[in-house]
């Protein structure tokens, strides 16, 4: 079930939205630029290894261009592939209107690189001794996921549902479409092995968790929670 397009109109302008969507987007291309050896070593540069952040793990000093400490920013901006970007930046473009638009651009940015954080972290704690580079939006995407199923679980979301070679759209609430998705982050996270590497369940389950706590704090007033569907 791939997400296309929200019902939900905006009142502002959603810079923030549009220039993350920029900024990863012309990180990933500076990544490609680099050829295949040096992508991969952007990445173990710039990514987050649990092992260098929470253990006693240095990396090689041709390797290490920031404090580990920093990697937690940097790695929410670069992707391992096309498709990693893509999916990323299709859900912030639909998603994130929104949540700008509830509360305010400079928040939003905070909101965003918190919820980030939060996924860092939710994925690295229990797997202090990896040393598996972690990358991508989606962590702090999950933060805007979990805000949006709180502000808007009646607005409706149109999806593209694959069935083979035969597929077809329609519109359901967010509710449905959210909380599915988490329900598939928690099963994947229960059967994944995190000594394998791939997808980073841990840190989707805990940006979204990290978006719907840091809500309220964040959100502007006046903004309700659980706000009927607008047209």
């Amino acid at each position: 079930m791939i997400p296309l397009h929200d019902d939900n109109p905006t009142s502002i302008r959603p810079v923030i939205t549009i220039a993350l969507i920029i900024l990863c987007s012309l990180v990933f291309l500076w990544q490609v630029s680099l050829g295949a050896n040096g992508f991969e070593s952007a990445i173990f540069s710039l990514g987050v290894i649990p092992a260098t952040l929470l253990g006693d793990k240095v990396l090689p000093p041709e390797l290490t261009l920031l404090p580990p400490a920093l990697t937690v920013v940097t790695s929410m901006f670069m992707h391992g592939g096309w498709m990693h970007l893509i999916g990323n930046m299709l859900f912030l473009w639909i998603f994130g209107n929104n949540i700008e638009d509830a509360m305010g651009h400079v928040r939003f940015v905070v909101f965003y690189l918190l919820c980030g954080i939060g996924a860092v972290f939710a994925q690295a704690l229990p797997n202090i001794d990896s040393t598996i580079p972690m990358i991508g939006a989606s962590g702090a995407i999950s933060g805007v996921l979990g805000a949006y199923l709180l502000l808007f679980p009646h607005a409706r979301v149109l999806v593209l549902i694959p069935l083979g070679f035969y597929s077809r759209t329609l519109y359901l609430p967010a509710m449905a479409v959210l909380g599915l998705w988490f329900i598939l982050q928690l099963v994947n996270s229960l059967l994944a092995d995190p000594r394998a590497g791939g997808v980073a369940f841990g840190a989707h389950i805990g940006g979204f968790i990290a978006g719907m706590v840091l809500l309220p704090l964040f959100k502007r007033k006046g903004v309700r929670l659980f706000a009927p569907s607008r047209h």
